[in-house]
């Protein structure tokens, strides 16, 4: 610490900012966000001052998670769009676009495979 260097002050500074996921009001967490961020554009550590200059252009998006009552996540909706990726990749050389369309049913919806009419052991 006595160092200041500047690696100290950006986890420091990275470590403060865990601070403001503890705010239950969008309020509250909103001008924590904004000190935050003069603090670190006042850093001069050039990546921290990237990392603030966006978090300013996305503040609203960010204080929506307050509004919802931390209730919701992207994280299944990342998980959803994953799946898909994956299937339209396994899908590639289908003949129609039908067939794809199926397949994402199938590993989406979870739905039941068609029995054959025979049995491979």
């Amino acid at each position: 610490m006595k160092y200041n260097l500047k690696s100290v002050r950006a986890y420091l500074l990275k470590e403060d900012f865990d601070g403001f996921w503890q705010y239950t009001s969008a309020y509250h967490a909103g001008n924590y966000l904004d000190r935050w961020c003069n603090r670190t554009m006042r850093s001069k550590i050039e990546p921290m001052k990237k990392v603030a200059k966006t978090i300013r252009n996305h503040r609203d998006l960010i204080l929506n998670w307050f509004k919802a009552k931390k209730a919701y996540s992207s994280g299944i909706i990342e998980g959803l769009n994953t799946k898909v990726k994956l299937t339209v990749r396994k899908s590639y050389g289908f003949k129609s676009y039908k067939c794809t369309e199926i397949a994402l049913y199938h590993s989406l919806g979870k739905l039941p495979e068609p029995k054959l009419t025979h049995r491979f052991y």
